[in-house]
Formats: structure tokens, C-alpha cells, sequence
């Protein structure tokens, strides 16, 4: 693993914080709908950073980095666009009014920005440290893919969550939104609205995502400056993403699939050099033949297989996005339009 210049790391948070400014500060100072071309043109925006940040790591660090740093984006961006789905289900039951959805998103991505950061120089020093994590990582992510590939998002029930059970026993917490504010003095004691209770559980939900999300990118690379660097640019949109796809949740209805076997893929790739020095013993040390010398290829990890490894990484990686893409386009979904919330009434969120 190169080591960054600290000017490295300076710029990428001077581009965020930037990003986020112009964003929030202006464009969204105040608490609104967005519009669809509004969505549109930032959604631009956001890919346009991250594939120019893509063009900077090219030029200062290499193909191979560069490699690294779009197949982790388009991992944690396809993870993140799943997440979105979640997300979707949230704010539908807490019926949570479509101009404060834009607040609760900034935040829970400002601390996702924190957690992440944690997580994953966290989760890289133990890989160095043990490196018989990353096996650990592999299966973890095998057992999710195959998981995955039978569980449904709609089976997720935000009231028998734990952490609204929790935030609710431990938090004063109200029945109501007041604005899009987190908290209100009601009689001289400080109160969180409903709204906080939302924010509490996108960052809960957005926590459980990063334990599969970061394992998969470690897959990828365990360098600290590209895990890191691409998962932030893949969560930042997320917010617009939100907006953007939420009228068009179910025309991706097989995108899970998609990322099921690419966390399938990944794990199997983290286990690849225990399986080939397990194979390696079962073999007899003067074994040849075209398979044997593979795996002695495998197992040497030279420049040239990890090239190949790199780009076959890549490679699956699109083409599993592109085609759970365009399968649900060509086979929409039958699913009706989702009937009326019957947990509350219209003009209260059905919760507590």
C-alpha cells in the first residue's frame, strides 16, 4: 500500500466540504421538495465529482489505483442506490413529508461520513494486523449474497426495529413533525419530534448497510485512501439519488439480485487464496498440467495476475449492475402501486 501525501487527503475534504456547502448552504438553504430537473442536474453533479476525482487518482497514482477507486465507486454507489429502497419504505411509514426527507438525508449522511471513516481505517488495521480477517470478510459476504438473493427489502418493519424501540424508551420523543425540527421545548423540557426518531433510524439503517458495504470493497482493495475515498463519493449523492429514483423504485426490482451475486463474487474472491493453498496440499508438489500451474499463479500474486484479477474484478462488477438494469426494464415489475398505509390515519404517522 502507497502512502498519500497529507495534500492528498486535504483536497479530498476540501471537494466534500465544498461539494456540501454549495449544496446545503445555498442551493438548499431552506427546507423544500426538489424538483425533478433539480435532482437530475445534482445527480450530474455528484457523478461528474467522483469520475473527475477518478481522473485525478489516474494521473497522480496510476491505472491500477485508478481501477480500484471506480470498481469500489460503483460497488458502494450500487449498494447505496439499493439502500435507497429502504429508505423509501421509512419515510413511507413514518409518512414523513417530502420537503423535511431532505434534511433527514443531509444528516444521516454527515454521519455516515463519520461512521464510515471509523469503520474503515478500523476494519483496514485489523486486516493488517490479522489477516485472516479477510477470510472471515469472505464468508461473511458469501453468506449475505446468498441471503440476499432470497430476502426482500418489504419484509423490513421500522416499529419492530430495535432502535426504535430503544430511541423511544430512552428518548422523549412526540407523536408529531414540527417543521423540520429535531427537537422543541414543550413546557420547559426539551423534546425530540418525530422527525429525530427518523433520522435516528436512517443512521441505524445506514450502519447495518456499511457492515456488508465495507467487507465488499475490502475485497476490492484494503487501501485506506481508495476504500475510503470511493465510498464517501458513492454516499454523497445518495440524498439526490433518493429524490431522483424514488418514483422509479420498481423498475430496479432486480438490481438486488445483481448485487447479491456481486457480494457473492467478492466473498468468493476474499476466500480464493485459502481454496487455492488448500488445493495446493491436496495436490502433490510436482503436480502438473494446465490447472495445477494456475493455481501456482494464483498463489504467486504477481503484477500480472493481480492486473487480471483487477480487471476481472471490474468487469463483473458493470456487468452485473448493467444487466440487473436492463433485465428490470425488459421485465418490469407486476407489483401494484403500494396501497394505503393502514398503520394510521392520513393526517397521523401510524407509530408507538
Amino acid at each position: 500500500m502507497i502512502e498519500y501525501p497529507i495534500w492528498v487527503w486535504i483536497l479530498f475534504f476540501s471537494i466534500v466540504l465544498v461539494a456540501l456547502f454549495v449544496d446545503i448552504g445555498i442551493v438548499n438553504r431552506h427546507s423544500h421538495a426538489p424538483t425533478r430537473r433539480e435532482t437530475l442536474a445534482w445527480s450530474i453533479v455528484w457523478v461528474s465529482l467522483a469520475i473527475g476525482f477518478n481522473v485525478f487518482v489516474l494521473y497522480q497514482f496510476g491505472l491500477n489505483h485508478a481501477k480500484l477507486f471506480l470498481t469500489g465507486y460503483l460497488i458502494e454507489l450500487s449498494l447505496s442506490v439499493d439502500n435507497l429502497f429502504v429508505f423509501l419504505l421509512i419515510f413511507t411509514f413514518f409518512k414523513v413529508p417530502k420537503e423535511f426527507q431532505h434534511r433527514v438525508l443531509f444528516w444521516g449522511i454527515m454521519g455516515a461520513l463519520v461512521m464510515r471513516m471509523i469503520m474503515i481505517f478500523a476494519g483496514a488495521e485489523l486486516v493488517e494486523r490479522f489477516h485472516w480477517i479477510i477470510y472471515v470478510f469472505g464468508a461473511f459476504l458469501i453468506y449475505t449474497g446468498l441471503k440476499m438473493f432470497q430476502d426482500s427489502e418489504d419484509s423490513f418493519e421500522p416499529h419492530e426495529s430495535v432502535i426504535v424501540k430503544l430511541a423511544t424508551k430512552y428518548i422523549r420523543i412526540s407523536k408529531h413533525y414540527d417543521g423540520d425540527r429535531f427537537f422543541v421545548v414543550k413546557d420547559g423540557v426539551r423534546t425530540g419530534t418525530l422527525l429525530l426518531l427518523v433520522l435516528i433510524t436512517v443512521e441505524f439503517t445506514d450502519l447495518i448497510f456499511a457492515v456488508d458495504s465495507i467487507p465488499a470493497i475490502f475485497g476490492i482493495t484494503t487501501d485506506r485512501f481508495i476504500v475510503y475515498t470511493s465510498n464517501i463519493f458513492a454516499i454523497l449523492g445518495l440524498r439526490t439519488f433518493f429524490f431522483l429514483l424514488a418514483d422509479l423504485a420498481d423498475r430496479f426490482h432486480y438490481l438486488k439480485y445483481g448485487l447479491a451475486f456481486i457480494l457473492t463474487f467478492i466473498g468468493i474472491k476474499m476466500l480464493l487464496p485459502l481454496m487455492v493453498t488448500g488445493l495446493l496440499l491436496l495436490m502433490s508438489e510436482g503436480s502438473t498440467g494446465a490447472f495445477a500451474e494456475v493455481l501456482r499463479k494464483l498463489q504467486e500474486h504477481d503484477a500480472d495476475t493481480e492486473q487480471i484479477v483487477i480487471n476481472i474484478s471490474l468487469a463483473v462488477v458493470v456487468l452485473a449492475i448493467a444487466s440487473s438494469i436492463v433485465i428490470s426494464m425488459i421485465f418490469p415489475s407486476a407489483r401494484s402501486a403500494p396501497a394505503e398505509d393502514e398503520l394510521g390515519s392520513d393526517d397521523e404517522p401510524g407509530i408507538i
